[in-house]
């Protein structure tokens, strides 16, 4: 397997490999807690620390664990840090804890986790595995907090509510009202104004590339070179 530069694995995590977009993992919390953009930051952040967590141990042992037990050991790994975000929100941002409620603990079967784990951390040193872990969960969380933005904008006119759950009391001033009196757009807070968003994102995403792609290519095209024959007609005097 060819060694990808810090770069790539940036870029990967971020738009080439996104986690949320191409690879469409951890669709069920991605979609069920981003009504808001609070919910979708505290989901992604608790998200990170156990991606990159997770993916330091796994590179860290990734010699001395026998094939037989990878994915057990893998999953104990993850299982751990989760316990610990959950055991930080529950100290620091407990309120936020209770709103996101299952999907803390669900953690551990996110399928981003498992996945980085076995098909990169296991097989690279620590520095490419963290930058991986890091730029795969930031990917995610731009797309949460896209998403949360979204949903909260279309449903409810504002955005950035309730931000005090996770920045504390100083944060309570955050929220931007856009359209007074706005009338609540109920399919936007429901799980197919979800679907609805992903799907734009999505697409979204698609047009970009293409337009990238026809950019390389007409910078690929090769121009004709050499000498021409020119014919001139009349008289120079």
């Amino acid at each position: 397997m060819a060694t990808k530069t810090l770069r790539e694995i940036s870029l990967d995590g971020l738009w080439n490999n996104n986690p949320a977009l191409v690879q469409l993992l951890g669709l069920c919390p991605l979609l069920a807690v981003t009504g808001s953009v609070v919910n979708a930051m505290g989901l992604g952040l608790a998200t990170m620390m156990v991606l990159v967590g997770s993916n330091f141990s796994v590179s860290l042992i990734r010699n001395h664990v026998p094939d037989a037990v990878r994915l057990p050991a893998f999953v104990m790994i993850i299982a751990s840090f989760v316990t610990v975000a959950e055991l930080i929100m529950q100290a620091f941002t407990y309120e936020l804890y209770e709103v996101l409620g299952i999907f803390i603990p669900l953690i551990v079967t996110n399928c981003i986790i498992l996945g980085r784990a076995d098909s990169f951390a296991c097989k690279n040193p620590i520095l490419p595995a963290v930058v991986d872990g890091f730029m795969m969960s930031l990917g995610f969380t731009v797309v949460l907090c896209l998403l949360g933005a979204m949903r909260e904008i279309l449903g409810q006119g504002f955005i950035f509510s309730n931000m005090q759950l996770l920045f504390g009391p100083d944060a309570v001033h955050w929220k931007i009202e856009l359209v007074n009196d706005y009338p609540d757009f109920l399919f936007a807070i429901l799980p197919p104004g979800a679907f609805m968003a992903m799907g734009l994102l999505i697409a979204l995403k698609n047009v970009i590339d293409g337009k990238l792609k026809e950019r390389a290519a007409a910078a690929k095209t090769p121009v004709e070179t050499g000498t021409k024959r020119v014919r001139v007609t009349g008289k120079i005097s």
